[in-house]
């Protein structure tokens, strides 16, 4: 299997691989992610929804420095993610 999944969970955002489960803030206003635009080892491009307005916006989120903070090697833990989808509730 060699796609991960991206969520949106309380004030955090829940990026899963495998057995892994990364763990990250959020900001306070995030509602949901709506679709993984572009994934490009590591740079996600995704739809969000905002509490504070009523239309999707576009945010970036880039793993390498979470990774590289949690000790891992950004290019074995990467390299056999194929895509990213949103992993609803």
């Amino acid at each position: 299997m060699n796609t991960a999944y991206l969520k949106s969970e309380n004030n955090y955002t829940i990026f899963t691989f495998r057995q892994y489960r990364l763990k990250f803030l959020a900001p306070n206003s995030l509602e949901r992610y709506i679709k993984v635009k572009e994934w490009d080892h590591g740079y996600i491009v995704v739809d969000t929804k905002y509490k504070h307005n009523d239309f999707i916006e576009e945010e970036y989120i880039d793993l390498i420095p979470i990774l590289e903070n949690l000790y891992f090697d950004p290019d074995e833990f990467l390299e056999p993610i194929k895509e990213v989808k949103v992993l609803y509730d």
